[in-house]
């Protein structure tokens, strides 16, 4: 006979947190958001820790190689899509560790041989007013000098008329030599008077730039997650078809972190993964798995050598699993019992596995209900599909700026291997859709709103870090009403130019 569960399956939306006892230390400017990505043994540190508990989504529309930098800038993670070719992840995985903090990888490249017109036309599809002269356009060309808004002007030039005639050659410029640190190139900068410094290896080769605006951006972003070379943390998804031949070409880019991009993680697909990459790299390369809902789900993925195990089946705004196979869990009670068996496997063993929660997230306040729960970190993505650093085009519909947003399961995608069991190379239907999500502007602005809120909240449970807030909350079901009493109601509200 089947198993019945005693429980209904619940939300985040039917819980809330009932605030705790706050000492005077419980301000906002105290609460530490750091929270580790990668199992632990007791008393030793995690190899890898973020400081905010945000991952992207492991999805053509949220995380390319532009989102990496900016969440990590931030203090986040990206999990670079892998529904591309083994080549292009692993080109994206090396375009995020040249981009050193402060150290800016050329974007914008012309010839000596190309005109007015080009340096307009690249202008126009970059947004960028400096742009490298290398021997052969490309950013890590022979530099042979630097063409700003200062060099041309449009309207009395010659749209013809070559770079190397009004570029500013090498010799007339001050440049860095490869190894100079970031504190040395803003010397430098400041010194000379500078708003750009290329940064050349010894052949005369580009490697980057730093910028003058970009000292300010620096020091407002204390969070930035580095690696012992200064260069951004990247994750990157991998599949369970592929892997040997799609790991390897990570590893050797650089990969932080590795997860296992699935929609059902309870499989011995997953654990022959697990298998090649301890037999190949042992513990030193990092790789989650999902995704599970239940306390079988964790325990197998963390017998079999997950670094971190993500939660949640059919709870994306996206997903369409549980409407087209009838299959998924409420993730909030997904990751209530979860987090219960991390915790028994963490007793038992002494091995610290974390947790991801994955899906289900509407509100910023969803965030932390999620790690109240137990979820050492959460993955998003129609939160980030918003913001400019997506991938996702910025569209107008009905008046209104959207941003394009995709699931992985939808045939615009074609990721078959997210959903194979041994089939077909094909989806043979879809668990996605392709839709829009509200325009929301940049990453940066946003997240500082979402984790004002999240320290706000922690503050008023009196907990200053993410584990003291799992040792202290307290939760309380929610019933419909009280849901709508949660909102405004019983006032006339004004719209958006303040008239009734």
């Amino acid at each position: 006979m089947a198993l019945y569960y005693d429980s209904p399956s619940r939300t985040f939306n039917e819980y809330l947190l009932v605030p705790g006892y706050s000492s005077a230390e419980c301000i906002p400017d105290n609460v530490s958001l750091q929270t580790a990505v990668t199992r632990y043994r007791a008393g030793e540190a995690p190899a890898v820790t973020m400081n905010i508990p945000l991952v992207s989504a492991v999805m053509q529309s949220v995380s390319d190689d532009k989102m990496a930098v900016a969440l990590a800038k931030e203090g986040g993670i990206a999990f670079l899509f892998g529904s591309q070719s083994i080549e292009n992840q692993a080109e994206m995985v090396r375009r995020v560790k040249r981009h050193k903090a402060g150290f800016v990888s050329s974007e914008s490249n012309v010839r000596p041989d190309q005109t007015v017109a080009d340096i307009l036309e690249l202008k126009e599809k970059t947004g960028h007013s400096t742009v490298a002269v290398t021997h052969d356009g490309t950013a890590s060309g022979k530099f042979l000098g630097l063409v700003t808004s200062w060099d041309y002007r449009p309207s009395r030039m010659d749209p013809n008329t070559p770079v190397s005639e009004f570029m500013t050659p090498l010799e007339d410029l001050i440049h860095a030599k490869e190894g100079v640190t970031l504190k040395e190139a803003n010397d430098i900068i400041w010194g000379n008077k500078l708003n750009a410094l290329p940064v050349l290896d010894k052949k005369g080769r580009l490697i980057s730039f730093v910028f003058r605006k970009d000292y300010d951006r620096h020091k407002a972003n204390p969070q930035e997650l580095l690696d012992t070379d200064k260069s951004y943390i990247v994750g990157a998804g991998v599949n369970t078809i592929d892997y040997k031949e799609r790991i390897p070409a990570l590893v050797e880019a650089g990969v932080d972190v590795l997860c296992i991009d699935s929609s059902e993680g309870y499989t011995e697909w997953q654990k022959l993964v697990l298998d090649f990459v301890r037999e190949t790299y042992g513990d030193e390369v990092k790789i989650g798995a999902g995704n599970v809902v239940d306390r079988d789900g964790f325990r197998f993925l963390a017998e079999a050598g997950a670094d971190f195990i993500k939660v949640g089946i059919g709870g994306g705004a996206i997903c369409i699993t549980r409407e087209a196979k009838g299959i998924g869990r409420g993730q909030a009670t997904a990751v209530i019992e979860v987090a219960k068996a991390r915790d028994q496997y963490f007793k038992e063993t002494g091995i610290y596995v974390p947790i991801c929660s994955d899906g289900g997230i509407v509100h910023d306040h969803h965030v932390t209900l999620a790690l109240a729960m137990g979820a050492d970190f959460c993955m998003l993505g129609r939160y980030f599909a918003r913001f400019d650093e997506s991938p996702g085009r910025r569209v107008m519909v009905n008046g209104s700026y959207m941003k394009e947003y995709w699931g992985e399961g939808s045939n615009r995608a074609r990721n078959w291997e997210r959903y194979d069991s041994g089939g077909d190379k094909k989806l043979t239907f879809e668990e996605g859709v392709d839709s829009y999500v509200p325009y929301a502007g940049s990453l940066g602005d946003n997240v500082a709103l979402t984790l004002a809120k999240m320290r706000s909240t922690m503050c008023n449970c009196g907990a200053l870090t993410v584990t003291e807030l799992q040792e202290k909350a307290r939760l309380t079901l929610v019933s419909s009403v009280s849901i709508v009493e949660g909102g405004a109601h019983d006032v006339v509200l004004k719209d958006q130019t303040g008239q009734n």
